[in-house]
């Protein structure tokens, strides 16, 4: 993929950057031509991470970063402006997914500061300078779970439908700075998270049944999607929450 229009010189941060979905979403930012900094909490696999796209030929910065901390959110912010002058591309992807069937308070705190309290923090120390280049493109990672009741994920849901609010509430307020904000919403994606799923077999017979396209997603077609929303392929699009889902959300099980 060389030189995605638009992102050749672009700079983008992702956060959650070094494996699974936010590693490819930066792999594929950089092989398009963005400066990326990758990011996560733990130093030594952003270390490892910006060493190997560095060594691929990309350009890279890592920046470590606990989401939950609004002092690291600012140094990763001002790191990035500071290392490549300036900030066109966000993709808040870093999240967890909490203990499976409670309401415990406890966690539930835990879940809401990662997946969306620290969206809103991010988001609002980037913007000002996204805005400043005259505008860029910010991907939010919600999930399908947004769009479905769910009997076992339930603050995971609530804040990934938080976050499609936020993103629809971010692009009405920023849109006049030619900033677009956007969601998606991956459903079961093949990734080492997914893989206690991928092997329970009652699991995915079910779950197959319930999506058309009988399979599973890759990593690589939840990038390309993070590609067309940051590029100006995607310039007259805004405010939305889009599944990347096989079409799950939509069928009735036929």
């Amino acid at each position: 993929m060389d030189n995605f229009p638009g992102l050749s010189g672009k700079t983008a941060i992702v956060t959650g950057s070094t494996q699974g979905i936010g590693r490819g979403i930066a792999e594929t930012l950089a092989e398009a031509g963005a400066n990326v900094v990758i990011s996560s909490e733990d130093s030594a696999t952003v270390t490892a991470t910006t060493a190997a796209l560095t060594a691929a030929g990309y350009a890279a910065h890592g920046l470590a970063c606990d989401v939950t901390d609004e002092a690291a959110l600012r140094a990763l912010v001002e790191g990035t402006v500071a290392h490549f002058g300036g900030l066109d591309i966000l993709v808040c992807n870093a999240g967890i997914t909490g203990t499976a069937g409670t309401w415990a308070l406890d966690d539930f705190d835990r879940v809401m500061a990662v997946n969306l309290r620290s969206l809103v923090a991010l988001t609002g120390l980037a913007l000002p300078h996204i805005a400043a280049r005259g505008g860029g493109s910010v991907i939010l990672m919600s999930s399908l779970s947004a769009l479905r009741g769910n009997g076992a994920i339930n603050a995971y849901a609530l804040a990934k439908a938080g976050v499609a609010q936020l993103s629809r509430n971010l692009a009405v307020q920023w849109g006049p700075q030619q900033i677009r904000v956007n969601a998606l919403a991956p459903g079961l994606i093949h990734t080492p998270l997914s893989e206690p799923l991928l092997a329970d077999e009652a699991f995915m017979a079910r779950r197959l049944q319930m999506t058309p396209l009988r399979r599973v997603g890759t990593v690589a077609e939840v990038a390309s999607a993070c590609l067309f929303l940051a590029s100006p392929a995607s310039s007259f699009i805004t405010g939305q929450h889009i599944a990347i889902d096989g079409g799950t959300s939509i069928t009735d099980g036929s």
